[in-house]
């Protein structure tokens, strides 16, 4: 069971009383923050000390407080709420006289970083659990501790963690998440084992670490100068090493099972470090410090619902686009995210060394990346679009310490479950809520036919579980829908498949994989729509240049387009004959499109685009086409509203199976804006008329987004455009490249 966020309510005050037991920093801020916001009709609070309750007075964090504890539980009832906020080993004392005075109608919940030994203490009190007992713990601190030290605004964009039971009454869940959320904070739910675990890695063994290095440091002889000319990544990491000891003590004997499991795996990883310093084996540091690094960032995506991280998704990204403007100006937009994916996956599974130029860094590219690195592949950045990837062979990968994460990329998936067929070891794919209802069967299928066992979620979709050791055997087989990344899967496990694998294609589609390929030496053949290429044989690391993306590029070919008195040039773009539909649709509408400087790079043809304005007519889009074109429709389609006359889209039901089904999506969204647009089955039909002002949902697909932002350009009043968290995926600085050209967007958050 994964965990769970918590939407706000409109409920966010209780109109009982709040009883805080242990005003410490946790149990104090809490106070403090409810009683400054007006959440309780009483802020009470509840401490051994009396230096500690006459404190709290002086500071205003409570209303009044309590030295007789029996007494002011005795008096709380129905909708109050009893906040156990002293040290975790303290705890069972306090739900002994819990159990004794409390009325069951009381809420009651704690602050402890440990909640399975809080369980187990209240379950043992009480002899079993209570209805109104919610587990909980606030994601949040301080160097300072006490009472003194309390903030009203310490919960402010932090996470708490409920981890309610099956015994655990909905109502008094609902009572403790509105006054954690009343005091600014996000919650989320999750299971008390997986609390345990995470928090024992994230949080309690980090805190053990850091006292055991000082305190190791502190009992050297040469001490004064080691304290003397520490830098600042010593003072960052031994920082925590200055919260409350006692607290530490608690936590760690209250979580040691979970704590010493999570040691002795940082234990067996430090030795083997130990001993790659004494062998100078320096491809094993380069690995340890790069995996380490880029894995910081990725982890902060892939535990984007984990409570103990600010996630990039809990706040919604929001594009406003004046209406107006015209494009002028040469830019260079980023590298092209199929051939990024590509290089990285044969880059690993080649022998030697391979460097990347041109790489996009964007959300999917990285996850790709990623996903090489957690099977032990050592990859040098991404560091201004270079990748150095040093390739352990077809052989090579080993079995990743958990499921890879793949975040929204659908190519990711789809390419990585045919290399993965053929590996000795089990493996699971996951990713996103977008990625994981998309559809994996047309990939899940063919391999099947292989040998290979993938067991997918109902429905076919992700996750994907690879069984490993599966001897794959060499098939012919005819694509029932044109599609690059299916064609992609099927070549790819015949690398491992026994025999000569046959690839037939329904129509042309994009053909980088093959290409690239070649280019690392492995024998591929082409005879028309047919695709061939035996097992067998090696890869052979060497440089890639990877070319601007032409699917980033339609935005701003349509976008010139329709912006009368529009001239730009995009430079060094990806001409691939598969890819090059939007350009042969446009042309057909009457684009000014030429192409100049035609070349090649890294085996890919490349082109620098000029487009200037030019009045569109509507078409009947040729389904020749539609496979060249299928990722660029939604861009195509502003183009359509702008156009005079009709045009009409068939055979493009693969577009109702993308991140989302843009279809609908982009006909929802014309529809606001004032456009005819009528969907149909495999397609679209869209009358050219005057774009409106209104507000449109891109439902999180990044394609979406940016299509609607260009739309701003021949629209009578502003647009808002909702849910464009994931335009990094695939073009990371679109804001500040379209405002360059001219295009007047701004970026909010919601």
């Amino acid at each position: 069971m994964s965990d769970k966020v918590i939407s706000p309510t409109s409920t966010t005050a209780s109109a009982g009383r709040l009883l805080v037991i242990g005003l410490g920093l946790i149990g104090g801020s809490l106070a403090l923050a409810a009683r400054q916001r007006h959440l309780f009709s009483e802020v009470i609070g509840a401490s051994r000390s009396p230096a500690t309750l006459d404190k709290a007075i002086e500071l205003g964090v409570v209303d009044r407080v309590e030295s007789d504890l029996p007494a002011a539980l005795a008096a709380l009832g129905a909708g109050d709420i009893v906040v156990v906020g002293v040290p975790t080993l303290a705890v069972p004392k306090i739900i002994t006289q819990l159990q004794e005075y409390l009325s069951p109608e009381v809420s009651f919940t704690d602050v402890a970083s440990v909640k399975g030994s809080i369980v187990a203490a209240v379950k043992d009190i009480y002899g079993s659990l209570p209805a109104q007992f919610v587990p909980g713990h606030p994601i949040a601190g301080s160097e300072k501790s006490g009472v003194s030290a309390s903030l009203p605004d310490l919960y402010d964009d932090h996470r708490v963690i409920l981890t309610p039971l099956a015994e655990t009454g909905e109502a008094h869940t609902a009572r403790v998440t509105a006054m954690w959320q009343g005091v600014g904070a996000t919650v989320c739910e999750m299971p008390v084992e997986e609390h345990d675990e995470v928090l024992a890695a994230t949080s309690h063994l980090p805190h053990l670490l850091a006292y055991s290095l000082v305190d190791t440091l502190a009992g050297m002889e040469e001490n004064r100068e080691i304290f003397r000319y520490a830098a600042g990544g010593f003072r960052d990491f031994t920082r925590i090493a200055a919260s409350d000891p006692t607290m530490w003590h608690d936590i760690t004997l209250a979580n040691s099972s979970a704590i010493v499991e999570v040691l002795d795996s940082v234990t067996d990883h430090l030795q083997s470090l130990r001993t790659a310093i004494l062998a100078g084996d320096s491809e094993h540091l380069l690995g340890v410090f790069t995996r380490a690094k880029e894995a910081r960032h990725h982890f902060q995506i892939m535990l984007d619902n984990k409570a103990y991280l600010q996630t990039m998704g809990s706040t919604e990204i929001q594009y406003r686009v004046e209406a107006g403007g015209v494009l002028q100006g040469q830019a260079r937009v980023p590298g092209d995210k199929s051939i990024s994916h590509r290089s990285i996956m044969l880059g690993s599974l080649a022998e030697g060394v391979t460097e990347v130029s041109g790489f996009l860094e964007g959300e999917d590219s990285l996850a790709t990346l990623q996903a090489f690195r957690d099977m032990g592949v050592v990859i040098e950045g991404p560091d201004k679009g270079r990748v150095v990837i040093h390739g352990v062979g077809l052989q090579g990968l080993k079995a990743p310490a958990g499921p890879l994460y793949l975040g929204n990329s659908g190519t990711s998936m789809r390419l990585l479950v045919g290399i993965l067929a053929g590996q000795a070891f089990d493996s699971v794919l996951t990713g996103d809520e977008s990625l994981t209802g998309r559809p994996m069967k047309r990939v899940a299928d063919p391999l099947a036919l292989m040998g290979a066992e993938i067991e997918t979620a109902e429905g076919g979709t992700p996750p994907l579980s690879i069984r490993g050791n599966c001897a794959l055997q060499a098939i012919a087989y005819r694509l029932p829908m044109a599609s690059a990344q299916v064609k992609s899967c099927v070549l790819l496990a015949g690398l491992y498949a026994n025999g000569e694998t046959r690839v037939t294609e329904p129509a042309p589609t994009r053909d980088h994989t093959e290409r690239m390929l070649r280019g690392f030496g492995y024998g591929v053949k082409t005879d028309g729509a047919e695709v061939t290429l035996g097992s067998g044989g090696t890869l052979q690391g060497g440089l890639i240049d990877v070319p601007s993306d032409i699917s980033s590029a339609a935005f701003f070919m349509v976008a010139a387009s329709i912006a009368e008195g529009s001239d730009i040039t995009l430079s060094h773009v990806g001409i691939n004959p598969t890819r090059i539909g939007v350009i042969n649709i446009l042309r057909l509408m009457g684009a000014d499109i030429t192409l100049d400087n035609e070349r090649l790079a890294g085996g890919e043809p490349v082109a620098d685009i000029r487009v200037r304005s030019a009045a569109l007519k509507g078409i009947a889009i040729p389904e020749d086409q539609v496979p060249l074109a299928i990722d660029e429709f939604p861009a195509i389609f502003i183009a359509a509203a702008c156009a005079e006359g009709t045009t009409v889209l068939t055979g493009a039901e693969e577009l109702r199976v993308k991140e989302s089904d843009r279809i609908q999506a982009m006909a929802d969204g014309l529809a606001i804006l004032g456009i005819s647009a009528e969907p149909t089955v495999d397609g679209i039909v869209i009358e050219g008329g005057q774009l409106q002002s209104g507000e449109v949902d891109s439902l999180g697909d990044h394609r979406i987004a940016m299509s609607f932002a260009i739309a701003g350009l021949r629209a009578s009043g502003p647009i808002l455009i909702r849910n464009c968290n994931n335009v990094a995926t695939s073009f990371p600085g679109f804001i500040d490249l379209s405002s360059a050209l001219g295009l007047a967007v701004s970026e909010g958050k919601q």
